[in-house]
């Protein structure tokens, strides 16, 4: 199947061919046929799998031909939980709408909202928006919402995540009441089957991956590793392996500053993004690391949602996430689009709960490797999944030296960690001579 079997017009084609792509993802193929039918669409996919698009397009080709926006109005509205992700859809409305005579913009907090107003003076066909500035907006009559068509939610379990329920609330009060709703979410959760039941009409659902899945094209590893030696391990990892583009994620955001000066310090390049960073600083930190001029970005959760970059191809969770579903949207940012990535995660005893949850929610058990150096005096406890999780583990295999992709000192440094020889295999620790640091 290709682009111009969907029904897509050749304004559209001609702009989709020009970005390399002709072959539609498996979202793609089943969303855009939906909207171009004018129908209500409820869709989950994970990310990187062409969500975007999935509803640019054919919201795109729904505006075409239409009533052009009055002033101060809009005919779409997308609504995105970050800065980062409004920025993102944006910069794809304006690419796939190249040779339409289409307007667009982005509006979003932490910048002046003056700029943002006297582009709306003359209205524009899609507006892209986060919750909170939107209706700062709405508020001082700078936005109206009586020529809405088109209403999406973009990550929308991210946006309950992060309490703008009450924000999309009076959002969705002030929009006409009849028009076309899309909402796309990494998971059909509980709580986002109860507000889609709200917004949308007889919807089409889609669903192009296991509920809470992982990518497969992922390579997922725990290295087991105290507290206290993280950062160093990091530190060890990225030079040992010589990576060049890595994304950790970090709980916090002082915890992102603070790993970040210690990198810096260790000859690392890297810069840190989350709420507390300026818009401008957040901008500058992720083209620097797109560029490669910085090795390492570390990134909270709600900062790191909506960064797109092409064959990323390590993810690290310095920390795991409070919220085992987290874990599959950090993931994630590796591994796209057909890509392999490799997501590693350094995990101490107190993390074992946390541990449990994930590997519970994603049905598999992570292996568990430790690096020569950074053996743990406290080990990982092992985990057990809840009753309905994952299967039941496979009989414990022997020890094997990881070979690929390292160099010959390393390639006799790190050992999988089996389940029947962890006892011993912390006095093999203490025999075994550490490499110097």
């Amino acid at each position: 199947m290709t682009f111009s079997s969907l029904g897509l017009s050749d304004a559209l084609l001609r702009a989709v061919s020009e970005q390399g792509y002709d072959t539609p993802s498996p979202v793609q193929k089943e969303a855009i046929p939906a909207v171009l039918a004018g129908r209500d669409v409820m869709a989950a996919a994970q990310t990187g799998t062409g969500k975007t698009a999935g509803f640019t397009l054919p919201l795109l080709q729904q505006l075409s031909g239409g009533e052009k926006a009055k002033s101060n109005c809009v005919r779409a509205l997308v609504l995105t939980p970050t800065r980062e992700l409004a920025a993102q859809v944006g910069e794809s409305v304006a690419t796939y709408s190249k040779y339409l005579s289409l307007t667009s913009t982005v509006v979003f907090g932490g910048v002046k909202i003056n700029p943002q107003m006297q582009k709306l003076r003359g209205g524009v066909d899609v507006l892209v928006a986060t919750p909170g500035r939107l209706l700062d907006l709405f508020q001082q009559n700078a936005v109206k919402f009586s020529q809405i068509e088109i209403l999406v939610l973009d990550e929308a379990d991210r946006m309950l995540d992060m309490g703008f329920i009450r924000d999309i609330r009076k959002i969705l009060a002030a929009l006409p009441k009849y028009r076309q709703n899309l909402l796309f979410s990494a998971t059909f959760s509980n709580e986002i089957r109860r507000l889609s039941g709200g917004i949308l009409h007889d919807p089409i659902q889609v669903e192009v991956s296991p509920r809470n899945a992982a990518a497969k094209s992922v390579k997922q590893t725990v290295f087991e590793v105290d507290k206290s030696s993280k950062s160093a391990l990091l530190s060890f990892l990225v030079g040992d392996n010589n990576w060049q583009q890595v994304l950790v994620f970090t709980r916090t955001k002082h915890g992102a500053n603070r790993l970040t000066q210690k990198l810096e310090r260790d000859g690392i390049k890297a810069a840190a993004i989350h709420g507390n960073k300026s818009q401008g600083a957040r901008t500058k930190a992720l083209a620097q690391f797109k560029s490669g001029a910085v090795r390492v970005l570390v990134a909270t959760d709600i900062a790191a949602r909506g960064i797109d970059i092409d064959q990323l191809p390590h993810v690290v969770n310095f920390e795991l996430p409070n919220v085992a579903e987290d874990y599959v949207h950090r993931i994630g940012r590796t591994g796209r689009a057909g890509s392999e990535g490799e997501a590693i995660s350094l995990v101490s005893a107190d993390e074992a709960k946390l541990l449990q949850g994930i590997e519970t929610l994603i049905q598999q058990r992570l292996p568990r490797e430790t690096e020569v150096g950074f053996e743990p005096k406290h080990t990982v406890p092992l985990t057990e999944p809840r009753k309905g999780g994952s299967k039941a583990p496979k009989k414990p295999k022997k020890p094997k030296i990881r070979h690929e992709g390292h160099s010959a000192e390393s390639k006799h440094r790190r050992h999988d960690r089996s389940q029947g020889e962890r006892a011993g295999s912390r006095n093999q620790g203490q025999r075994r001579s550490r490499a110097a640091r």
